[in-house]
């Protein structure tokens, strides 16, 4: 089963068990306005204008003062590139005023930050991997150097939004919080459940130094390069796209940007005018090229138009703007579309399913595409949970991280998709991000470099990954939120379990602690994983040889019985950071 973004990448499988109807379709879509919290009534000034922007549904453009057109995820256009209390065109860091300075009590932002993580954008540090990292060279050469692996990313989610501390900036106040924008997210308890790893303010051009951080965040993970979801052809995400263009060439001129026109948010029948956009940003250096230099284009949902429709784009890149294209879509359903494509399709992708369970149709897409000359871009994915659309999926811990890595390796893939790099809306995301530090992508290392070089690389040092949830997946929030994520269908069953992922250089014992629950399992030199019950309170785990402690780590964010607004992605940490 594929996780389909019909409705604003996911038609809900599977209804909540609250709330039944009238619940949004989409996270591209505004829900109605909600203003039931006093409190908020002191948010003055520029967030006045923005709660009418908000009561009558437009998504307001800060640049030109009009409604942006192709407004993606709820909020997602509202805050100003300069933050929302910092005056149009202003570069330095936004001073939240005393009002809006607090940080909420409420929903994911409550859970705060108990170590003070901040993602300072340095290189990977030295032994953070239980194995050594190839050069970039040799990942980029050679046969490696064919085996692509991009990060889907997703515009209206940068490392910050507006340039302020994290204990109070946007995502704290706005997106993490039921109170925030007007409380218009109380419904869902809050528009998201996860944040990017927090940065410091920044002075000067602060949008481009922070983009050109997530750049050198993913180089340094092997990623090859994004898949840039091409959400609008004007307003905040459009800047963004090509603020980004510019940031991967001056970080990395070997750094691609693949261009993934979003069919289920642009918003154009003219083929015209798509073609004009594509050329537009297909004109930057750092635009994705095959090596006989055409340009990949990749839509997502191609089958939203014909393949009549597609061909006048293509045809259309070429007379206008001189522009050769290798065009490679990616559908929400493969098998349906595949044949009809497949005249003017250089390769095939798709969405993916996002539980660890359902994955063996990627093994016969695989076969499918290869049997057409096609290459396919595979799907890779860490977990999903959509508070707003009232759906997660069961991912099983690393479950679905692992499968999925798996079944690229094994099913010959040419190319792979993260999906996501920083789609948090989604729950979706591999980038680092507050409750999972660099866990999930340090782990996409160890399978991309197999992957690329079809060696599995040597475990040289002690390394733990622990991940658990925060909560149990039947708690009842006891918070105003109504509408409640149910178990999308096809999905693996709800569990409650603490993974402990063993990387050893030889066989150990780990001893671990969840809650008030000691104990301790033989672990194998190698990948290892040891699944434990959930209990409340915190886990941490530790190696022990010769009798002395080696790797350490502790998932510092509290499980709990009782809780007040429901959170069903899973948290996770690594022994190969400092927190």
């Amino acid at each position: 089963m594929r996780a389909d973004r019909r409705a604003g990448r996911g038609a809900r499988r599977g209804e909540p068990r609250r709330e039944r109807a009238a619940r949004p379709a989409s996270h591209r879509r505004r829900p109605r306005f909600r203003g039931r919290r006093p409190l908020l009534a002191l948010l003055i000034s520029g967030f006045l204008l923005v709660g009418v922007c908000a009561a009558t549904g437009i998504a307001w453009d800060p640049r030109n003062g009009a409604p942006a057109q192709g407004a993606s995820s709820p909020g997602a256009d509202l805050p100003p590139s300069t933050g929302p209390d910092a005056a149009p065109g202003s570069t330095a860091p936004a001073s939240p005023s005393p009002q809006n300075s607090a940080s909420p009590t409420k929903g994911a932002a409550a859970k705060g930050n108990p170590r003070g993580a901040v993602d300072s954008g340095a290189e990977r540090p030295a032994g953070a991997l239980p194995f050594d990292m190839p050069p970039p060279a040799a990942l980029r050469s050679g046969a490696a150097g064919k085996k692509l692996v991009f990060a889907h990313y997703f515009t209206p989610y940068p490392l910050s939004l507006d340039n302020a501390s994290a204990d109070a900036d946007y995502y704290t106040r706005n997106y993490l919080s039921p109170d925030g924008e007007n409380g218009k997210h109380g419904r869902y308890g809050g528009l998201l459940r996860d944040r990017p790893l927090p940065v410091a303010p920044k002075s000067g051009d602060w949008e481009y130094a922070n983009l050109q951080q997530e750049v050198r965040t993913a180089r340094a993970a092997g990623i090859d390069g994004f898949t840039l979801d091409l959400l609008s052809l004007s307003g905040r995400n459009w800047d963004r796209s090509n603020l980004l263009m510019a940031a991967a060439r001056s970080v990395d001129p070997a750094f691609k940007i693949m261009l993934m026109p979003d069919m289920t948010s642009l918003k154009t029948d003219d083929p015209g005018v798509l073609a004009d956009a594509i050329a537009t940003l297909g004109g930057a250096s750092a635009a994705h090229r095959l090596p006989d230099g055409r340009l990949v284009v990749s839509p997502f949902k191609a089958e939203e138009k014909s393949a009549a429709w597609w061909s006048e784009v293509i045809g259309l890149l070429q007379s206008r703007h001189g522009v050769r294209t290798a065009f490679v879509p990616l559908f929400l359903d493969f098998g349906a579309h595949s044949g009809a494509f497949a005249p003017i399709s250089y390769g095939f992708s798709e969405w993916g399913s996002r539980s660890y369970v359902g994955q063996e149709s990627s093994t016969r897409d695989v076969r499918r595409a290869h049997a057409m000359g096609k290459i396919w871009m595979q799907p890779v994915s860490v977990q999903d949970a959509r508070p707003n659309q009232g759906v997660y999926d069961e991912a099983g811990n690393t479950a679905t991280l692992r499968a999925t890595w798996t079944h690229a390796i094994e099913d010959g893939a040419d190319w792979v998709q993260l999906t996501t790099w920083n789609d948090y809306s989604e729950g979706s995301q591999f980038a680092p991000s507050l409750h999972n530090g660099h866990a999930y992508l340090d782990l996409t290392s160890y399978y991309l470099t197999k992957f690329k070089t079809g060696s599995w690389p040597t475990i040289v040092r002690d390394t733990l990954y622990l991940s658990a949830r925060t909560q149990f997946a039947a708690a009842d929030p006891t918070g105003e939120q109504s509408l409640l994520m149910s178990l999308r269908k096809g999905s693996a069953p709800p569990r409650d379990r603490v993974e402990v992922l063993s990387f050893l250089t030889g066989p150990g014992v780990v001893r671990t602690a969840v809650g008030s629950a000691q104990g301790s399992h033989e672990a194998p030199a190698g990948l290892h994983s040891e699944l434990l019950p959930l209990k409340p309170g915190t886990s941490s785990a530790h190696v022990v040889r010769d009798g002395r402690a080696a790797a350490k780590v502790e998932l510092a964010y509290r499980v709990d019985h009782q809780v007040e607004v429901q959170d069903l992605q899973y948290y996770a940490a690594t022994s190969g950071r400092e927190p």
